[in-house]
C-alpha cells in the first residue's frame, strides 16, 4: 500500500468504517466507496474500470455477484472480522528488494468517488488531500467548527456530501454520530438521535430535511430540544418555501441554515448562502449564494464571454477546488477541465453542464447570487 493505490470499501455504516478510511489514508492510499446497498451492476462497473489492489468488507457484506466480480478480476477480498489465523506461525518472508512504498503528499490522491453516471456511465472523480482540507480552510472563518462540534454520519459514504460530514468532524476534532441506515430513513427517530446525542452540525440533502421539518412539529411538548447551531443543505436544489415551516418553531440563528452548491468535481461545495426568514424568501428558483473565497464562480455564455445579470449561463467554477480529473480518462478529463482564460499559465477551469444567472435589483441583489435551472 501506497500513494496512488486504491483500496476498496464495501462496508455497513458503523464505526469500523471510519478506521478502514483512516487506515487507507495512514497507510498513503486512496479510498474507493462501494455503497453495499447500491446495484450489483453498478458495483461490478466501478470495480472493472478503477481495479483496486484489494476491497475491504465484512463477511456476507459484499453480494454475491459482486464477490464473484472480483475474484474473476483478481481484486482479493479482505474480510476485517474473518476467521481467526491460523495459530500455527507462519516463516518470515524474505525481505523484498523492491523500496517501501512512499509517504503521501498533498497532491497524492485520497479518494475516488464516482458520479452517479445520469449523463452516461459513472466517471471515477479523483479528490487529493490538498482539495480536502484547502475546502475546510475556505469555510473555516463562516461557520467556526471547531472541537466541541457533534456532527452526523448521515449520507452515504459514496456520496460525496460525505467527505464534508466525516472529514468536518475529524478535521476539527469534533465528535462524528454514524446514523444507521434505518434511523436515516425514519424522519422521527433520526430527530429523537439529533436531540440525544447533542448534535451541532447537521448535513442534508433538501428532500430529507423536509421531513424532517415535520418530525419536529409532532415531537411532544417536553421532548429534550435541539442543540443545533449549523444546517448546511446541499446536494439537489432547494425551495425556499418548504423551509419556511422551521421557523415557527427555531429562530434564525440557531440554527442558521446555510444553502450550499456544489458537485463532486469541484470537492463538495462551491458556494454558500446563509438563509433567514424572509431571505431568499418562497420566490422560487434556488438560490445558491456566493462562491467560496478562494474559488472563482463564472457564468459563460457558449463563446466563454460572461453573461450579464438575468442572463442564463452555463457555471463554471476555478481555483483549488478543482478534482484531478477523471480516474483513466484523460480525454475526458480535457473535455470538462478546461483551460482557464482568465488565469495564469496552466490553470483550469470545471465546465459544470449547470445553467445559472446573476440576480440583480430587489431583495436578493445583495447576495449576486447564481440560481440554478
Amino acid at each position: 500500500m501506497g500513494p496512488e493505490r486504491l483500496v476498496a470499501l464495501a462496508l455497513p455504516r458503523s464505526a469500523e468504517l471510519v478506521v478502514a478510511l483512516l487506515a487507507i489514508l495512514k497507510a498513503g492510499g486512496a479510498y474507493l466507496p462501494l455503497d453495499p446497498d447500491y446495484p450489483a451492476s453498478r458495483l461490478q462497473y466501478m470495480l472493472d474500470d478503477a481495479r483496486p489492489c484489494c476491497v475491504l468488507t465484512t463477511p456476507g457484506t459484499l453480494p454475491t455477484a459482486v464477490a464473484a466480480a472480483c475474484a474473476g478480476l483478481g481484486i482479493p477480498e479482505l474480510a476485517l472480522d474473518g476467521p481467526s489465523p491460523s495459530p500455527e506461525p507462519e516463516p518470515e518472508p524474505e525481505p523484498s528488494p523492491e523500496p517501501l512504498p512512499g509517504r503521501a503528499v498533498p497532491g497524492n490522491a485520497a479518494y475516488v468517488i464516482y458520479t452517479s453516471g445520469s449523463t452516461g456511465n459513472p466517471k471515477g472523480v479523483v479528490v487529493t488531500h490538498r482539495n480536502v482540507v484547502r475546502l475546510f480552510g475556505a469555510t473555516r472563518e463562516q461557520f467556526g467548527f471547531g472541537p466541541r462540534d457533534v456532527w452526523t454520519l448521515f449520507h452515504s459514504y459514496a456520496f460525496d456530501f460525505s467527505v464534508w460530514e466525516l472529514w468536518g468532524a475529524l478535521l476539527h476534532g469534533g465528535r462524528l454520530v454514524v446514523v444507521p441506515f434505518e434511523v436515516s430513513r425514519t424522519p422521527a427517530e433520526f430527530c429523537e438521535l439529533l436531540a440525544r446525542e447533542q448534535v451541532t452540525v447537521l448535513n442534508q440533502t433538501p428532500s430529507a430535511f423536509y421531513q424532517l421539518v415535520q418530525a419536529d412539529r409532532e415531537r411532544p411538548s417536553g421532548a429534550p430540544p435541539l442543540t443545533l447551531r449549523r444546517v448546511v443543505f446541499g446536494g439537489e436544489a432547494l425551495d425556499p418555501a418548504r423551509v419556511a415551516p422551521w421557523y415557527d418553531r427555531h429562530p434564525e440563528d440557531a440554527p442558521v441554515l446555510v444553502n450550499m452548491y456544489g458537485i463532486t468535481e469541484t470537492t463538495v461545495h462551491v458556494s454558500q448562502l446563509a438563509l433567514t426568514r424572509d431571505h431568499p424568501g418562497p420566490h422560487g428558483g434556488s438560490l445558491v449564494g456566493r462562491g467560496l473565497p478562494d474559488l472563482r464562480v463564472q457564468l459563460l455564455d457558449q463563446a466563454l464571454r460572461p453573461v450579464p445579470p438575468g442572463v442564463p449561463g452555463e457555471v463554471y467554477v476555478a481555483g483549488p477546488g478543482l478534482a484531478r480529473g477523471y480516474l483513466g480518462r484523460p480525454g475526458l478529463t480535457a473535455l470538462r477541465f478546461v483551460a482557464d482564460p482568465a488565469g495564469a499559465d496552466g490553470a483550469r477551469m470545471y465546465r459544470t453542464g449547470d445553467v445559472a444567472r446573476w440576480l440583480r435589483g430587489g431583495s436578493w441583489s445583495s447576495s449576486a447570487a447564481p440560481t440554478t435551472r
